[in-house]
């Protein structure tokens, strides 16, 4: 069965003549949920508005879901997305968010942290880079706020801020320090990340001040709602 979320989203104007309905992502990492593979069971799941990839997912699976859902995808790389189909630069699915980059999904601005340095030769934990990430994407948030345009932001991330979903017993899959400081100074209303194996956590899902994490390995039904909706 494909997990559900649902978040009071603090900004109402990506609500904007939507007629109450809500915004519905599909978000995806790590593990192909075969559950997906059936029609029946993507009908069961009702339209939706795009498609969040958080690494670790081959081309084909990330095609198969926007194409299945005829929606658009955003996705970041995970530490295993290097090689074969993706050296082939594979036109089936669009660029990934870079390091720090940014985009906006149904109206909603969304942060994108790969895993650093993914295109290296090895994927080793690179603490250093993740700290070019979390200073990127501040500064460009920051300076939007200075400009006037003040709105929550959606991270994606491939691995967790550290102590916030990770898992402290495995130091590969430990969360990174620098997203940590990302989310202290950011406090976006939500993170989605993967990364984290589903066995070597108590929850996959956790609340650190404003802020919900969600591992959505395998896949999760993300809904978001405005301000006030009672269902929520």
């Amino acid at each position: 069965m494909i997990r559900r979320f649902r978040l009071v989203w603090p900004d109402r104007r990506p609500f904007a003549g939507r007629a109450g309905r809500p915004i519905r992502f599909l978000a995806a990492s790590d593990e192909p949920d075969p559950a997906l593979e059936h029609e029946v069971n993507r009908v069961a799941l009702g339209p939706l508005d795009g498609v969040i990839g958080c690494g670790d997912l081959e081309p084909y699976w990330l095609s198969f879901l926007a194409d299945a859902f005829q929606v658009p995808l955003v996705y970041v790389r995970g530490n295993h997305d290097r090689g074969g189909a993706w050296d082939a630069h594979d036109d089936t699915v669009p660029r990934p968010l870079g390091a720090g980059g940014g985009t906006r999904l149904a109206g909603i601005a969304i942060a994108g942290l790969e895993w650093p340095g993914v295109p290296e030769r090895d994927n080793r934990r690179r603490g250093g880079l993740a700290w070019v990430q979390a200073l990127r994407v501040a500064e460009r948030t920051f300076a939007a706020r200075l400009g006037g345009r003040t709105e929550p932001v959606l991270v994606v991330s491939h691995a967790p801020p550290a102590g916030a979903g990770d898992a402290v017993s495995d130091a590969y899959h430990l969360g990174f320090p620098a997203y940590r400081w990302l989310m202290n100074r950011l406090h976006p209303p939500l993170w989605l990340h993967g990364h984290t194996t589903t066995a070597s956590v108590a929850a996959l899902e956790a609340v650190v001040g404003p802020t919900s994490l969600v591992n959505v390995t395998g896949a999760v039904l993300v809904e978001l709602v405005p301000p006030g909706d009672r269902a929520a």
